[in-house]
Order: C-alpha cells, then structure tokens, then sequence
C-alpha cells in the first residue's frame, strides 16, 4: 500500500529515503531526549503532583505527522529507555512507557480518522498519557483509589494536550516540505 508521502520523494531511492528517515529518527530522539531533560532540570510546577508539560511529545506529534507510525514509535521508544537511563531511573521508566505507548496509540488512531485536528489529536494523547501513568501507579501500589485523581490528571492532560499541539502545529507548518515530506499532506488528515 502506498502512502501519499511516498509521492513526494525528491528524487530519493527507496535506500537514499530508508537512510533519511533513519537518520532524521535518531535527530528526532536526540531532540525528544534534550526536551525530556530541559524537563527534568527545569520541573513546572502547576501545583498538581504529577503534572507535566510534556515537551517531548511535541516530537512524537511531528514524527506521527511528518514521516509515519513506526518511525514515531521508534522515536517515542528511544526517548523513554534513554530517558529513564540517563536521568530518571527504571522507576520512571514503567509510568512513562506506559504512557507513551497509549499516548502514541491513542494519537495514531485518531489522526487516522482523519476527523481531528492536529491539535485534537495532541489533546488526546495528553489525556491517554496520564491515563497510562495512573494505571501504573496503581498497579504498583495495588490500590485502585487511585483513580479518583483521574479527572484532575483528565484536565491537565488535555490543557497541557492543548498546548504542545499548537506549538507543534505553528512548528510544522515552518518546516521546509523537503525536509520532512510527509509533514503537508500528513497535516491534512
């Protein structure tokens, strides 16, 4: 099956475009990394335990929408193992696998649906995310009162959903067309 990126290769092998979009995986990680350690050097409080900006997903939110599933997913996975190796311990590394992963998935279904918008989609995956961090969490303290502290993780993942998908969008609509070829027609859907 072809996908309409595929269309707008400029003049790229099938190997030459293998090569870029590996290469532009591993520039993508090592920008999710630095954004996850911004993160972690310089914590926002909101005054909600738990509650973060979540700058790293604005990565996986142009990886999803420039190149495709498995290239995000291969940079979400990067970002969290390294992540959690290099700044915050295999503790973290459960609650935020957990979360990307129903984040990313959550996101590629409904941008797949083509019936929202980038930053509908940003919203959603806010919200997963937190939900994957609380079922976590109360896998790991066996107490499943922990999910009365849902609606309050609900709001702020969908705020800070809110945000990183416009500033994602304001992004990817700078980036040059030969840069990342997916990026118009993957806006699009």
């Amino acid at each position: 099956m072809t996908d309409s990126r595929d269309q707008k290769t400029y003049g790229r092998s099938k190997t030459q475009r293998d090569a870029y979009n590996i290469a532009l995986s591993a520039l993508l990680a090592s920008l999710a990394m630095i954004l996850s350690y911004v993160e972690f050097l310089l914590p926002f409080n909101f005054g909600i335990p738990g509650v973060k900006l979540g700058l790293a997903n604005l990565v996986i939110i142009v990886a999803l929408y420039g190149m495709n599933f498995k290239y995000a997913l291969t940079v979400n996975v990067l970002r969290i193992f390294l992540s959690a190796l290099l700044f915050t311990g295999l503790n973290a590394l459960f609650y935020s696998f957990a979360g990307g992963m129903i984040s990313l998935i959550v996101m590629f279904l409904l941008k797949k649906t083509g019936l929202f918008s980038m930053i509908g989609v940003s919203m959603a995956g806010g919200a997963a995310h937190n939900l994957g961090q609380l079922i976590v969490a109360a896998f790991m303290v066996s107490n499943l009162n922990m999910f009365l502290y849902f609606p309050v993780l609900l709001m702020a993942g969908m705020f800070t959903g809110i945000g990183i998908g416009v500033v994602a969008y304001i992004f990817c609509k700078r980036i040059p067309a030969n840069v990342l070829p997916g990026i118009r027609t993957g806006m699009n859907k």
